[in-house]
């Protein structure tokens, strides 16, 4: 012990000599182990009791604070083990926490690239829908020109038909009954003002072959052979000799006009069965998507660019463009589609007549393309 723990100790000695003290030493608790001191018996002290009672009270003061100290050692490991134990569960919950932090980061990523994706599936669900119906349409209006057209060709084969039987025939259907004078004065192939070239291509088959009684005809054997050639096998292709020949001198010269380019459009429309003619006379003026100057006017044709009153106007197709014509390009396209229409009937086997008598028919018509091309049209064009 060092001396400044023993001066008090020895005052208070001093004070246990002059009278008798009779202590009781309590038990200590620590706050922390929950232990007790060891507990020192009563004594009973009197003064004058000598070296023996002054070592005894030494000798506890150091037990007390040896046991003081010990305790306070042991409570503060116990702090510093407890102080350890939460930082590591502080630790703990930190990495969960983080760990927690980092799936609702990739669950929120994922939703979002879900929601996009499904938004754009449905974007693209909607625009294939759009394109269908209007496909769809398309179609639907296309069956519906293409029955129109059929009803129409079936309307005129029935009055073919119908109208002229062995014991009644017509005599608008065969002109040799007719009388040389009224038979004389009849032109080609008459033509109804029809508002589409479906019932324009019908009409045409209710005219008869045009056979004059004063009218010398000789077949052409080149000519008749490759149309023979031709109705063993008819075709609409341009590669047979018999259509080749017809486009070359024929079809070709008639369809070619001022305008090339809207010429070749003709020429194709024509050739598909697509091209549709209109009087203008009591309809209203169209809107159209292209020029003036390319759709022509009432006063100035389209095909030739001159200034002509143009009572008709075409269609190509399912464009909504339409195109002013003069009576003189009328007369061309009209002699051009009658043609087909009645080699379309040959192909389609509607036509049961005679090999020559058939021939022939194709020869008035080419002749009406070889009028028209040089500008012969009749007046009510």
């Amino acid at each position: 012990m060092t001396r400044s723990s023993q001066a008090p100790f020895k005052e208070s000695s001093q004070q246990l000599k002059r009278q008798p003290v009779v202590e009781q030493w309590k038990p200590l608790t620590s706050s922390s182990g929950g232990k007790e001191l060891p507990q020192v018996e009563p004594r009973c002290r009197e003064t004058g009791g000598g070296d023996d009672d002054q070592a005894t009270a030494q000798l506890n003061v150091s037990r007390l604070r040896s046991s003081s100290v010990e305790i306070r050692e042991k409570g503060s490991e116990f702090l510093k083990e407890e102080l350890h134990r939460a930082q590591k569960e502080l630790k703990l919950k930190d990495e969960e926490c983080e760990r927690l932090s980092k799936v609702r980061e990739q669950l929120e990523q994922e939703l979002e690239e879900l929601t996009a994706s499904l938004f754009e599936e449905a974007h693209k669900m909607v625009r294939d829908a759009n394109t269908k119906r209007a496909a769809s349409e398309k179609q639907l209006r296309e069956a519906r020109g293409k029955i129109d057209m059929l009803q129409a060709e079936v309307t005129a084969l029935k009055t073919l038909v119908i109208t002229s039987t062995p014991s009644s025939p017509n005599r608008e259907l065969h002109p040799q009954l007719q009388s040389p004078s009224k038979a004389a004065f009849r032109k080609g192939h008459g033509r109804n003002k029809s508002t589409s070239s479906a019932v324009v291509a019908a009409t045409s088959q209710n005219l008869p072959l045009e056979c004059v009684n004063d009218e010398c005809k000789e077949v052409d054997s080149i000519l008749f052979a490759e149309f023979q050639a031709w109705k063993e096998s008819p075709t609409l292709e341009k590669s047979c000799s018999f259509l080749e020949r017809i486009y070359r001198e024929d079809v070709g010269p008639c369809l070619d006009f001022t305008k090339q380019e809207l010429s070749e459009l003709v020429r194709e429309a024509v050739e598909q069965n697509t091209l549709t003619i209109e009087p203008v006379a009591t309809q209203a003026l169209p809107v159209v998507k292209v020029s003036a100057m390319e759709c022509g006017g009432p006063k100035k044709c389209a095909l030739s660019g001159l200034s002509r009153a143009c009572k008709h106007r075409i269609k190509l197709g399912d464009s909504g463009n339409y195109y002013y014509i003069s009576p003189s390009c009328r007369a061309r396209i009209t002699a051009v589609c009658n043609f087909f229409t009645y080699i379309r009937y040959i192909q389609q086997g509607l036509v049961r007549q005679d090999v020559e008598i058939m021939y022939w028919e194709i020869m008035r018509l080419r002749r009406e393309m070889s009028m028209a091309k040089l500008g012969f049209y009749p007046s009510t064009m």
